[in-house]
């Protein structure tokens, strides 16, 4: 575990490191949008994007050092994951900071999704199995194990991106259901150490790291440069650990069913998704147009300020991802008292907004900068 700590600090720092270059990269270039809470008139009062650029450097410098860790060395050696990491990595970093300079018509954007997809699934990582309770191991064929890969994938992707409407939301929840993940899969999969746990490290890295600027009020976003880089790195990595589960054991959830630990895991952002397309499809609406119905939205409306929401949204990923995994560690009738009063405490904090507080606009009626990301990105 010591090597995963070293390979998530070293995500971190050059993540936190690189971010004033790809801010200043984004303001030369013209990558910019409105800040929340205030009218961005003038081009001081504008938050750089492509944030997701320095993120990248923090996750192949990460890479380059399991590289040269003797921990990491079967990993690399045995098998050509990492390999379809960097073709993904690549793949969708151009795709977002495309997306990210002069917005995309979304075909476009799901189809550089489903090629980064594509190339993670040709170069190594794929479905090929999964357990289920009272069935057993499930083989696919890769006529079949393909493209329910790639559809994860993307989905992934889509569930971070989606959910990043607020300063430091998408890095935080990523972090949190990463950190989650890392504990479980080490603890789950002999040795610790498979390209899960090294991904799900350099997650954390690259999350807290990127955090230091991100924080509200921020002063770089990521834009879709770095939420789809994080929606693929989650998707590897849970990808990579579903397909190592052939025999469950009592560290898999319930002892029976690791298929849908990432699924809880990412519980929130993939909530937010589904609500998101029903919520479009009953109005009538395009699935990929944006609207202000997302969690944090809401949260917003219902009156928390943009620190409280996102504090809220935090804890509830962090109930729900360390109770999903927590079977692993504790059994279940010690784990359900806790999990009630956390889901009570959650409740409170949730309603402890006051409603006199509105929905931050911009100065003289202009849109506010949430509003305005969620048309920007179709992802709030």
């Amino acid at each position: 575990m010591v090597a995963h700590v070293a390979v998530a600090a070293l995500a971190a720092v050059v993540t936190a490191a690189l971010a004033p270059l790809a801010a200043r990269l984004a303001r030369r270039i013209g990558a910019l949008e409105r800040p929340p809470d205030r009218g961005a008139t003038l081009p001081a009062q504008v938050v750089p994007t492509m944030g997701g650029l320095a993120m990248a450097a923090g996750v192949l410098a990460a890479l380059g050092l399991a590289w040269l860790l003797p921990t990491f060395t079967p990993l690399f050696t045995a098998t050509s994951e990492p390999l379809a990491l960097l073709v993904g990595i690549v793949v969708i970093v151009t795709i977002g900071a495309l997306d990210d300079l002069r917005p995309l018509p979304p075909p476009v954007k799901l189809a550089g999704q489903i090629v980064a997809s594509l190339g993670v699934v040709v170069f190594g990582v794929q479905l090929v199995h999964f357990w289920l309770p009272g069935v057993g191991v499930i083989a696919l064929s890769r006529d079949l194990g393909l493209p329910l890969t790639v559809l994860a994938l993307v989905a992934m992707i889509n569930a971070v991106n989606l959910i990043d409407g607020l300063d430091g939301l998408a890095a935080g929840v990523a972090t949190i259901a990463a950190f989650a993940f890392l504990l479980f899969a080490g603890h789950s999969q002999p040795g610790g150490v498979t390209s899960a746990t090294l991904v799900g490290a350099i997650v954390i890295g690259a999350g807290v790291g990127f955090l230091v600027h991100n924080w509200h009020p921020a002063r770089l976003y990521m834009g879709d440069t770095g939420s789809q880089l994080l929606g693929l790195l989650l998707g590897v990595a849970m990808i990579s650990y579903v397909g190592r589960t052939t025999v469950p054991t009592n560290t898999d959830f319930f002892g029976s069913i690791p298929l849908l630990v990432p699924v809880l895991v990412m519980a929130v952002p993939f909530l937010d998704s589904a609500f998101a397309v029903v919520r479009r499809v009953v109005t009538r609406r395009p699935v990929t147009a944006g609207d202000r119905g997302h969690l944090h939205h809401l949260l917003l409306a219902f009156g928390h300020s943009h620190r409280r929401a996102v504090l809220v949204l935090y804890y509830w990923s962090a109930v729900i991802a360390f109770g999903s995994v927590a079977p692993a560690f504790l059994p279940l009738a010690r784990l359900l008292p806790w999990l009630i009063v956390a889901g009570a405490l959650g409740l409170v904090l949730t309603a402890l907004g006051t409603r006199s507080r509105a929905v931050p606009h911009g100065v003289d009626g202009a849109t506010s900068a949430v509003e305005l990301r969620a048309e920007r990105t179709g992802a709030g």
